[in-house]
């Protein structure tokens, strides 16, 4: 059994992850391997850091270890094929001296922008490539990737073992694209980090409301993407939407870190310099040309923001930049989102109708957030009993620990109210 691993290392291991794996398939081109190769160095690390204490240059340690394990693989394949040569063969002649001499210097080199491109393969689809990223370099669960995806985790499993498959058999380099093709792979690109982001915001299981490592290292990327294509209006768009979500973080959890609802934040402890670089960059992103879904959802998270309580929120346009999104893109969650929108400009009674058009949606089959905006739609209504079983079937739905009980307690708040019982309080 390893030990358990302190903070710092567990940090430490988690961010070099997506950089490591980045330098290793960039130098040996074969993606499953390289993963595999990754994950041995990480275990070895897990057991001997502890014992004989972190190097002084960690991820190059990784990298080499990493390397070795990819060596030892390779060569027992040619091994067992008789093809002494397959080593050599998986770098280009032309590269192995350059590699060799730069072993230190790629070790200094953030990788992980380079392996979000190589990830986004033009040998698979676009939803395959995403999930296969997500894997890789977001660190996230198939299980989580399942639920962003809104498919079973056993068929998100066989997706990415496909999308690793069809990437070796492709013969297609596993390299940084460049020009038309990488134009061609950035808007997987932009999804990736949209769902990184999000995972990391709204954390789909466990006891944490955040994930940090997750959002924060989604809007570093995004950064870089930007400095790479200063001119995209879309990947301006997707980091001001990152900033304007992210800017209300803080007030997200109470003392206890439960949640609290967006009507029912302090305001005054969202970031307001995140606020303003955000607005800024939609506001002059708006005018440059096509506007796109992550220029209409960052519109939306502004309206939220520039509000200073949340009874001045101006829902008539929220409610008309999410008609406009619908227009774009198939995603029950904006349909989902709309449904709040209705409730709030037309009454609960429209909300509820367009939530039943969303419950139509195969996509949503039992997933919990429809019985938890039903459950909030059904209170507005006056049902309690309605909503007290809506938001008990959310929470038993839900794998986050903090939004479950956030469900249970709206549960248990009604029920009292129904029996005359005075109503729990939070914190």
């Amino acid at each position: 059994m390893l030990p358990a691993l302190d903070t710092r290392t567990q940090h430490l291991l988690r961010d070099a992850a997506p950089q490591v794996l980045g330098v290793i398939v960039r130098r040996y081109r074969d993606f499953a391997a390289c993963e595999d190769a990754v994950q041995e160095a990480f275990i070895a690390a897990a057991a001997q850091w502890p014992r004989e204490g972190i190097p002084d240059n960690p991820r190059a340690w990784l990298i080499h270890v990493a390397s070795r394990r990819v060596t030892d693989h390779v060569r027992a394949e040619a091994a067992r094929r008789h093809r002494e040569a397959l080593v050599v063969s998986m770098v280009p002649p032309e590269e192995q001296i350059a590699l060799a001499a730069d072993t230190d210097g790629a070790t200094e080199r953030d990788d992980t922008l380079d392996l979000l491109f190589m990830s986004c393969h033009p040998a698979l689809s676009p939803a395959s490539a995403i999930a296969l990223t997500l894997r890789a370099i977001g660190g996230m669960t198939t299980g989580e990737i399942a639920k962003a995806f809104l498919v079973p985790e056993a068929t998100m499993a066989q997706r990415i073992s496909r999308a690793k498959a069809t990437v070796k058999a492709s013969g297609v380099a596993f390299a940084m694209p460049a020009g038309d093709e990488l134009a061609a792979r950035l808007g997987s690109v932009m999804h990736v980090l949209y769902l990184m982001f999000s995972e990391g915001y709204a954390a789909s299981s466990g006891a944490d409301v955040v994930r940090t490592d997750l959002s924060g290292e989604a809007l570093r990327l995004t950064r870089l993407l930007r400095r790479l294509v200063p001119d995209h209006t879309e990947v301006a768009g997707l980091l001001a939407l990152m900033l304007l979500t992210d800017a209300r973080r803080a007030a997200r959890t109470g003392p206890a870190g439960e949640i609290v609802p967006l009507d029912q934040q302090d305001r005054t402890l969202w970031d307001r310099d995140a606020i303003a670089e955000g607005v800024e960059l939609v506001t002059t992103t708006l005018v440059k040309g096509q506007v796109g879904p992550y220029q209409l959802q960052a519109s939306i998270a502004a309206v939220h923001d520039e509000a200073a309580t949340a009874g001045e929120t101006d829902w008539p346009q929220i409610l008309a930049l999410y008609g406009v999104l619908m227009r774009m893109t198939d995603n029950p969650m904006v349909a989902l989102n709309r449904a709040i929108a209705t409730a709030m400009v037309d009454g609960p009674a429209a909300g509820l109708a367009r939530l039943d058009e969303v419950a139509a949606d195969p996509r949503m089959k039992d997933h919990h957030r429809l019985d938890s905006v039903r459950g909030h739609l059904l209170e507005r209504a006056g049902d309690r009993a309605g909503a007290i079983t809506c938001y008990r079937r959310a929470a038993a739905g839900t794998a986050s620990i903090a939004e479950r009980n956030y469900l249970l307690i709206q549960a248990a708040r009604l029920a009292d109210v129904e029996t005359g019982e005075a109503a729990p309080t939070q914190g």
